[in-house]
């Protein structure tokens, strides 16, 4: 007959980052083979974003539109419009501020607490100041011009590049070798600016290409000729 023997062991604890709660964890030996394990659950506030809960001021010249999960923001620049989740509700404050607050304390209420305030925050600015993205051209023969509602790139292919330029873009060529893409529509002005760089990346050994005005090249040494 097997004797029963209860023998506590030392009890640890575990931290769920993805729920945000601590765990404690207890383990007991009830007979010899079997063992019996024992959960405590002591609930966690989960830690509010930092950029989503700076308030947005809304300028005068720009227009609000709520409902539900819908926002239309329009300005002086244009209009825009976003849907959000349903981990977060926007509410807008007495003094004309609009925030976005989580529904939920979840894990992706997390996430989607900062990002969305700083896509409402891109959206009030661009439609009442607008963004702009400059690139330039370096290298022998690299140039840039506009033929209507197109740009012409002259990037050292045996043919010229033409790219359409999406609506709500302005471009601008400043000195043939300087790119200014303009908007009110910050995700449209990055992703037009990074298909024009994308036709000649920056090399890292002489800096030719097309590069941010901002950006750094990191350069590298060439292979150096054979000692005597």
């Amino acid at each position: 007959m097997a004797s029963s023997v209860t023998q506590p062991f030392p009890a640890c604890k575990l931290r769920s980052s993805f729920l945000g709660e601590r765990n404690g964890a207890c383990f007991s030996s009830i007979r010899r083979g079997l063992i019996r394990v024992g959960f405590s659950w002591r609930p966690i506030e989960c830690k509010e974003s930092r950029i989503g809960k700076q308030p947005i001021e809304v300028p005068k010249n720009v227009t609000l539109t709520m409902e539900d999960q819908f926002l239309k923001v329009k300005g002086p620049l244009g209009e825009l419009s976003q849907s959000y989740p349903r981990e977060v509700v926007l509410v807008r404050e007495d003094s004309g501020a609009l925030r976005v607050k989580k529904a939920v304390e979840t894990r992706r209420a997390n996430q989607m607490h900062g990002l969305f305030r700083t896509l409402t925050d891109n959206m009030v600015v661009g439609v009442s100041k607008g963004f702009e993205k400059r690139l330039q051209l370096v290298g022998v023969g690299y140039r840039a011009m506009l033929e209507g509602k197109d740009l012409v790139l002259s990037l050292g292919f045996s043919h010229p590049v033409r790219m359409e330029i999406p609506p709500g873009i302005q471009v601008k060529i400043e000195e043939n070798t300087r790119i200014v893409v303009s908007g009110y529509d910050k995700c449209a002005i990055g992703q037009f600016a990074a298909s024009v760089r994308k036709w000649r990346p920056p090399e890292p050994y002489k800096g030719k290409g097309v590069k941010y005005a901002d950006e750094v090249v990191r350069r590298k040494e060439g292979k150096a000729g054979k000692k005597k």
